[in-house]
């Protein structure tokens, strides 16, 4: 992926398609890169506990996302010079900002689970 530069206020923009931040929101809008996000959470955790807590994540996604999020900086990365290799990851600075949004969408998906479940039943009953 090709990286943009720097185009000013333009980059902000969210609603416009060639915006930086588009691109950004785009990479960690997505379901596996929350979960990461949320079960990193104030640890240092390996590639494995990561990939046996979030359940149904496979090894390939679990991988692109996160080289994604350590490429927009949410992410760090360490690897141990052992045998077998040991590789930890820790959110960063920004990781951190990011988590506590996602502390939100948790939070508010518990608060209104019981709403959304009555609304979809309400939907797909028959008319």
């Amino acid at each position: 992926m090709v990286t943009k530069q720097l185009n000013g206020s333009d980059d902000a923009d969210l609603l416009r398609a060639d915006s930086l931040a588009r691109e950004i929101f785009s990479d960690v809008a997505n379901k596996w890169a929350l979960l990461i996000i949320e079960t990193v959470g104030d640890r240092t955790r390996r590639f494995t506990e990561l990939r046996d807590d979030i359940e149904g994540i496979s090894h390939k996604m679990l991988t692109q996302n996160l080289r994604m999020l350590e490429r927009n900086g949410l992410l760090e990365r360490t690897v141990h010079p052992t045998v077998p290799p040991r590789v930890d990851y820790t959110l960063t600075e920004a990781g951190h900002g990011l988590r506590a949004t996602v502390d939100g969408m948790c939070d508010w998906t518990h608060r209104f689970l019981g709403h959304i479940e009555n609304s979809r039943r309400r939907f797909d009953a028959p008319a």
